[in-house]
């Protein structure tokens, strides 16, 4: 017998008048026009100043100049910004819709925490002093982490509470053992302190073709996992009724927001806030339909990251403050201020 869904609920899954999908589309559409924008700034302002037409020739001219440099640097920092921020938007999306909590993060499962300890783990102990080095190591120990983590929240059984506990569970210890190698070690701490804030400043062409194929197969399939997610959203009754298969979701959502968000890590180290923040702000305004949430966090994410990574270039030049600095001082009241409307809204 079909289990019937409360009346909040039915509403949440009904389709959206034409007028309402009509305007998400044109937002997605003015979101990219956005990104567009921001990514055109991120190669036209730097920490090193620079006129239009020396941009301009940069981009276009390769004469071995210095513009050329700075210029193509900026592109592959530029680049790098869109992929990563791409996967940290999708990655939280997919998780907030797994754990069925709006404060989810890639951090709640130890997916941060697990890329940051193979990192400290290959510069101490391997020896490794490259990001091209060390970029495996963090995909692997964000994969094994992933993979801890579904099987220690019960695999086949696993349930949003059991994941969450998990993954606090394992960064915790990991994070312990994180402080311990670095604080032992001089070397480790002076070459992890930069990679640990989080920054796009050492991205490079070898960086982003050895993390791109791994995003793309993560966007693909996250964006495929909209449908049984918004089931999977309303609860495992709900969900059972309406003929999701729970564990295969949970597994595969489980193995997209890895993916995506190990391959960011190992490129850009953790940055925190992006994955929380932008799919938090984006369900306010598309609703609860992932068909809608995760297009728009995929755009809307590289646009908060390139554009904090333009001020931090800005703010202190000629030096430039790290990515993962200008999201975390940004994000908390930001943040704070959306959980407050929400409440607000909700009373």
């Amino acid at each position: 017998m079909l289990v019937d869904s409360p009346p909040e609920q039915r509403a949440e899954t009904a389709p959206a008048p034409p007028t309402r999908r009509v305007v998400r589309a044109v937002g997605l559409l003015v979101s990219l026009g956005l990104l567009l924008l921001v990514a055109l700034a991120s190669i036209a302002i730097g920490a090193k100043a620079l006129p239009l037409d020396q941009v301009w020739h940069g981009l276009f001219h390769d004469t071995g100049t210095y513009a050329d440099v700075v210029v193509g640097d900026r592109i592959s920092r530029t680049v790098l910004g869109l992929l990563a921020g791409a996967a940290l938007g999708l990655s939280g999306a997919v998780l907030q819709a797994l754990t069925r909590n709006p404060l989810a993060d890639p951090g709640l499962l130890g997916i941060n925490a697990g890329a940051s300890a193979a990192v400290v783990t290959a510069i101490t102990y391997f020896g490794v002093t490259s990001l091209s080095g060390y970029v495996w190591f963090a995909f692997l120990g964000a994969a094994v982490v992933g993979a801890l983590v579904w099987f220690l929240g019960g695999s086949r059984g696993a349930t949003p509470v059991r994941l969450a506990l998990a993954g606090t569970a394992i960064s915790a210890a990991l994070y312990g053992y994180l402080q311990a190698v670095m604080i032992m070690d001089d070397a480790a701490l002076g070459k992890m302190r930069f990679w640990t804030v989080g920054s796009l400043a050492s991205a490079t062409d070898s960086t982003i073709e050895q993390v791109a194929p791994f995003l793309a197969v993560g966007t693909v399939l996250a964006l495929a996992l909209a449908r049984p997610l918004n089931a999977v959203a309303m609860g495992d009754d709900t969900a059972r009724a309406l003929g999701a298969n729970l564990n295969r979701t949970r597994a595969l959502s489980m193995a997209a927001a890895t993916v995506l968000c190990g391959a960011a890590t190992a490129a850009c180290g953790p940055i925190v806030f992006v994955g929380l923040m932008v799919p938090h702000a984006v369900r306010s305004f598309t609703g609860p339909d992932l068909r809608w949430i995760l297009p728009y966090a995929t755009v809307l994410s590289p646009v908060l990251l390139l554009g904090a990574d333009v001020l931090g270039r800005m703010v202190a030049r000629p030096a430039e403050l790290q990515v993962g600095i200008v999201t975390a001082v940004l994000g908390g009241p930001v943040f704070i201020f959306l959980v407050r409307r929400r409440r607000t809204a909700q009373l």
